[in-house]
């Protein structure tokens, strides 16, 4: 079969990232965090020709009516930029797993064995409409010693090429040879099909975006895949709740920034709760300019809002829509949270250790909460200093991903003449 000119492109980038990577791993740690370092000063110093870019694409998302959560994904300004450069240099601070030494014994014949931290190699990474994850996903690559293919979606295209012209740039100053990050440029689908497939370039595919894309690269590669995945996440608000901490969780992990996949999707409330307490909680979510789509039990207090189907109990809106189920006791709670939940973050909101232990040891997600809001599962607010996506998966990684879950083990064996 006689390959596209993208695809052959797509093969070539393939092999100058396997060759980088080689180089990648031999580097020191203060090589790479210098590296981060140039990164980060060298994106402040070009956000304009970033941002100049980034409006190319947002006036193609206005013609194409984008829905304004996309949008909100999608622009940039001085202050993001900023914010994504400030990740590098927190990516910068945290501990190099790279060489780490995870365990170490020596066996009856003298022969020592260890287990290290080395790096996976080359990362394939198939992102959406986000460009901060242009740099996270460069940063937290680079400093666990791989190298990163990239291949981010049409609608983000100039964004992220005018990124990636930067981090080469930076790169050029360094001891990282540029081709350890590699940027697919084209929108052809086939030439991003055979990053499925590329097996001797490529080590693991990471997908991050909506359901669609996740489950395309999912049912679709033969190259190892670390799923991500969306977030349908639920709030949990127990009879035993206090009533304030209760509705500034749900505000917050509602409002924040509802177009992100931590952000709170459904409301599940104790019946005896919202009895007590349906005044407070009303006037809070209209007040927060929050939509309804709730059960009967729900509708009898928020007149005003719409009844709620099946595809309100498993919608990720990203939007200030709230799903919200009444039920007669936690058993009911957790029961719902199985069914619809997307194995993402979930919280409870009580008093009663009983039921919070109840709750974070029978519901199965990657992050649970108690009396907490959900929008504390993100690598930069858990201390990792970015993430590369939030892992809902439960092989080798689980939750967000950042530098350690981006490397493998050796063993390493060191002997004197042993033979067997």
């Amino acid at each position: 079969m006689t390959l596209t000119k993208e695809v052959s492109n797509v093969k070539e980038q393939g092999k100058k990232a396997k060759k980088a990577a080689k180089t990648l791993c031999l580097l020191t740690t203060d090589e790479k965090n210098r590296a981060l370092l140039t990164l980060a000063q060298h994106l402040e110093e070009n956000y304009e020709k970033i941002l100049e870019a980034n409006e190319r694409d947002l006036q193609k998302g206005r013609k194409q009516n984008f829905e304004e959560a996309f949008m909100d994904r999608l622009a940039l300004s001085k202050e993001r930029v900023h914010e994504f450069a400030e990740g590098l240099r927190n990516v910068a601070k945290l501990n190099d797993p790279v060489g780490e030494e995870l365990s170490s014994w020596t066996l009856d014949n003298g022969l020592g064995v260890k287990t290290v931290r080395v790096p996976l190699g080359v990362i394939g990474m198939i992102y959406e409409a986000r460009p901060n994850v242009t740099v996270d996903a460069t940063g937290l690559a680079l400093k666990s010693g791989n190298a990163i293919i990239l291949k981010g979606g049409s609608s983000a295209l100039h964004s992220n090429g005018a990124i990636v012209d930067v981090i080469h740039e930076a790169l050029d100053q360094t001891k990282i040879p540029r081709d350890a990050v590699q940027f697919i440029s084209t929108a052809n689908r086939e030439a991003t099909s055979e990053l499925f497939t590329m097996k001797d370039e490529i080590d693991v595919l990471i997908p991050r975006g909506g359901a669609s894309l996740i489950n395309t690269v999912v049912n679709n590669a033969s190259v190892p895949v670390l799923e991500t995945g969306v977030g349908n996440c639920h709030l949990y608000v127990d009879r035993d709740a206090e009533v304030e901490k209760a509705l500034n969780i749900i505000i917050n992990a509602k409002t924040d920034r509802p177009a992100v996949c931590n952000a709170a999707e459904t409301l599940i409330l104790h019946e005896e709760w919202l009895q007590n307490y349906q005044k407070e909680l009303k006037k809070a979510l209209s007040d927060a300019g929050i939509t309804v789509h709730g059960d009967d039990k729900a509708l009898a207090v928020f007149n005003d809002g719409y009844k709620a189907e099946e595809k309100d109990w498993k919608e990720e809106y990203l939007s200030l829509d709230l799903a919200i189920k009444v039920v007669s006791n936690i058993d009911e709670a957790i029961e719902h949270i199985e069914k619809y939940g997307t194995k993402h973050s979930e919280a409870i909101i009580t008093e009663n250790a009983e039921a919070a232990n109840k709750f974070t040891t029978l519901v199965d997600a990657a992050a649970l909460y108690h009396n907490a809001s959900t929008r504390f599962t993100d690598g930069g607010a858990l201390g990792f200093g970015a993430e590369i996506g939030i892992s809902t998966q439960k092989l080798h990684a689980r939750g967000p991903m950042g530098l350690p879950a981006l490397t493998t083990v050796k063993y390493v064996m060191n002997g004197t003449g042993q033979i067997r």
